[in-house]
Parts: C-alpha cells; structure tokens; sequence
C-alpha cells in the first residue's frame, strides 16, 4: 500500500526524471557557442539521477513500489523545448529562460513535499537537503540568464 510519504517521494522521482530528460535534451540541441551550458546542465543531471537514486532507496524502505517514468507535466514541457528549437528558439537567452522554467517548476515541487505534514522525519531530512542543491541550481541559472540579456 502506497503511503502518502511514498506518494510525495514518487512525485519527486518523477520531476528529478523530468529534469534529466529536459537537461538532456538541451545538451543535445546546444550549439558550440554556448558549449560552457553543457558542463552545467550535465552536473545538474546527474545532481537528479542521484536525487531519484536516493529517493528510490526511501521509497524502497518505505516499502512501496517506485516511480520510473516521468511526469505528465514532464512530458509536454519536452514537446515544448521541441518546438521552441524548430522555431530557432536557441538564443543562450532563451535555453537559460526555458532551463530557470524547469528549475522553478522542481523548486516549487520540493518546497510542496517538504509543506506535506504526513511526510516521514526521514524522508523530510532527505528532502530538505536535496532541496537545498536544487536551490542553489536554480539561483545559478538564474543569474547565467540575467546576465544573458
């Protein structure tokens, strides 16, 4: 049975797995002159694999089913990056304003969980430190994107 602890950490998995796909799909379309936003957007990926590693082991000691896929959201934020790249939408601007878009979509995700009262004091320790290098990535692509305009 899914516990809401298991449910808020699933729905964490998810996200950190979007940001992994959206962060990979970016590094993917990036030209050379903005190859310095690869490094960053690689460290940020795997920053999430290690997220939804350590969340699975929760969820796994919680004793329910983990999360593998991504979100709903997840997926139409990608078509979104798809399409905005048909339309030439590769300005370092813009990847940096689409990239501040998804961080602030994980950021306001961890800022929920840790809002959620049923949440286990394991799980909120966890949670709370992952939020804080979520964070921190967020205010740095936020000043590489002030500083883009």
């Amino acid at each position: 049975m899914e516990t809401k602890t298991t449910s808020v950490l699933n729905e964490l998995i998810e996200i950190n797995n979007d940001r992994i796909a959206g962060f990979e799909k970016a590094i993917a379309d990036i030209k050379d002159e903005n190859v310095d936003l690869k490094e960053i957007f690689q460290r940020y990926a795997a920053q999430s694999r290690e997220n939804s590693q350590e969340l699975s082991t929760l969820v796994g000691a919680e004793g329910g089913e983990v999360e593998t896929g991504t979100s709903v959201s997840g997926s139409l934020h990608r078509v979104w990056i798809d399409v905005k790249s048909v339309f030439g939408g590769n300005t370092r601007e813009s990847i940096l304003s689409e990239a501040e878009r998804g961080e602030d979509a994980i950021k306001k995700a961890y800022r929920d969980a840790l809002e959620d009262p049923e949440l286990s004091a394991n799980a909120r320790e966890i949670i709370g430190r992952q939020q804080s290098g979520v964070n921190a990535a967020h205010d740095e692509v936020k000043v590489l994107r002030d500083a883009s305009k």
